[in-house]
């Protein structure tokens, strides 16, 4: 009798030790987990601070230090005379005609090697993994070469073309997971109601991996958007310049523009933290279900 008094008794009732051990655990998880936070969040307030400063107030106060008057201006510097508007618009749209491009023909080749059987899938696919080998930065001259015979260079295609050569590769291998993961019942289903190959692609399986394409679709535009050496490499004439280039417009010879360029850092980052505020709940959603197989 005092066994199943023991057994039937509340949680709290019977390990209150255990379960204040249980909170305590907790609360030491979450004030870890804010002081973390804390830490990735100081950069960008001093960014922030750090572009509404001029030259002297950069170099003679405190980094956190506000300035008494803020100088707002230099927003409106970079945006009029720093023809940082043409680069954005640059960024914003090579960013997504190469992450359009790479999610969908990752897409095309992972559906292909999980779903279709053909000679030679996975030799394919380890032609594609072996791109995640490969150095970026060993590729410059071969690329250049090559773009400047086909006549490329000093166009936004070779940075396209190269921003979905090296991202494929990752793409696909986050795809992997989650492909062989979905249910080939409601596929087979499909097919047997009469369904072809394209359209039980487009209307059942690309819906069906939706969380993991914000997954790699995040992934990519972080990539795409922070660029610098195939941009700076392929790329002269500022009409097809991008952010990450463009802030080399306030480094001259003899003077730099700190606060221009710090307000130009700001303008770069406002997206991808837009991009993540709206999306967040499907990155992790995407990483979770890619993560867990059958």
């Amino acid at each position: 009798m005092r066994m199943e008094a023991v057994i039937g008794a509340p949680p709290g009732r019977q390990y209150p030790g255990r379960l204040l051990l249980h909170k305590f655990g907790y609360t030491v998880m979450y004030i870890a987990l804010a002081a973390v936070a804390l830490v990735q969040i100081l950069p960008l307030v001093w960014l922030l601070i750090f572009s509404l400063k001029n030259n002297q107030e950069v170099f003679g106060m405190a980094p956190f230090a506000i300035p008494a008057h803020p100088h707002w201006s230099n927003y409106v510097t970079v945006w009029s005379s720093g023809n940082i508007g043409q680069y954005f618009v640059n960024s914003v749209w090579i960013t997504a005609v190469s992450l359009v491009c790479t999610v969908l023909l990752a897409s095309f080749v992972t559906f292909a090697v999980t779903r279709m059987k053909w000679k030679g899938s996975s030799l394919v696919l380890g032609l594609f993994m072996v791109g995640l080998m490969i150095p970026v930065h060993s590729t410059l001259i071969p690329l250049f070469s090559m773009f400047n015979k086909l006549h490329l260079t000093d166009n936004p295609l070779s940075i396209i073309l190269s921003y979905v050569a090296f991202n494929l590769p990752t793409t696909i291998m986050i795809l992997l997971g989650f492909y062989y993961a979905l249910p080939k019942e409601v596929e087979e289903a499909a097919i047997i109601d009469g369904c072809s190959v394209n359209i039980l692609f487009f209307r059942i399986v690309l819906p069906m991996t939706s969380s993991v394409l914000a997954t790699t679709a995040i992934i990519n535009m972080i990539y795409n958007w922070n660029e610098f050496i195939f941009v700076n490499t392929f790329i002269s004439s500022d009409k097809y310049k991008t952010l990450t280039v463009g802030v080399q417009n306030f480094i001259g010879q003899y003077t730099t523009d700190w606060g221009a360029i710090g307000a130009t850092l700001v303008i770069s980052i406002l997206p991808i933290l837009l991009v993540f505020v709206v999306m967040s709940e499907r990155i992790v959603e995407g990483i979770a279900a890619g993560s867990v197989k059958g």
